[in-house]
């Protein structure tokens, strides 16, 4: 009896073991719905830049200073047009507040003086928009002789996007054609037997990187007076890459 129930027991115990070590049923995968975001980049050289240019004066004549910045203003603006005739010009940030002195230290117990006002802060920028890169250092260098560079951004021109817009869509439905590819693979089915149900472009919320913006802060800088005119240096520039990027979300379903 006892030999019996040996047997009973490594009997039960083998079953146990071959139990534990079957490999688990796969997943039913028939009619699941997947979301799979996929994105697309396209580089591009830049080809237009934004510049930002201004004049601040001070004066204790409010009109001498407005004169001064309007004088200004008028020469570099003449400036641009002549080293770059199809650069577009758009003034911007004309800006006027009084100067006072500083309070000076009081003695205990007394009231503090009033500031007094000692001048005038005028100001005006304006916004250079260009695809001529070749010159730019040349257009700058010779306008920096009356005003200051506040600023400088490089992207793309309208023509140019557009034109990439087909290469963006066509990389982003690529990468999708690849994860669901890969996804089908580790669900172990075929990639033939997914059914795309919806596309939505853009679906993350990225939606294409806007152009650079043309406002730019007010000059910080004064500009060297007409009388200290000299030349500038040109400056160096790389226009560098602007990254433009598709992003969808589609929906898939598995037959």
């Amino acid at each position: 009896m006892s030999a019996f129930k040996s047997f009973v027991t490594v009997a039960a115990a083998t079953l146990a073991f071959a139990a534990h070590g079957a490999a688990p049923e796969a997943l039913q995968t028939s009619g699941t719905v997947v979301l799979v975001q996929a994105a697309g980049d396209v580089l591009h050289a830049n080809d237009q830049a934004f510049v930002a240019m201004g004049v601040e004066e001070q004066d204790k004549d409010k009109a001498v200073a407005a004169s001064r910045v309007n004088q200004k203003m008028r020469e570099g603006m003449d400036i641009v047009r002549r080293a770059d005739p199809t650069a577009s010009l758009r003034t911007q940030n004309y800006f006027s507040y009084p100067v006072y002195s500083e309070e000076s230290q009081q003695a205990k117990g007394t009231s503090p003086r009033k500031p007094v006002l000692i001048g005038w802060r005028i100001g005006q920028s304006m916004v250079v928009t260009t695809s001529n890169l070749e010159h730019l250092s040349k257009t700058v260098a010779a306008a920096q002789k009356v005003m200051a560079l506040n600023s400088l951004q490089f992207g793309l021109t309208p023509k140019v996007a557009l034109q990439l817009e087909e290469a963006r869509i066509a990389a982003a439905y690529r990468n999708l054609n690849e994860r669901m590819t890969f996804l089908a693979r580790a669900m172990g089915r075929n990639v033939s037997d997914a059914v795309l149900e919806s596309l939505d472009f853009e679906g993350a919320g990225n939606m294409m990187p806007p152009a650079p913006q043309a406002d730019m802060p007010p000059p910080m800088m004064r500009a060297a007076k007409m009388s200290e005119q000299m030349e500038v240096a040109e400056p160096n520039f790389e226009p560098g890459e602007t990254n433009m990027r598709m992003v969808l979300v589609a929906k898939v379903r598995f037959k």
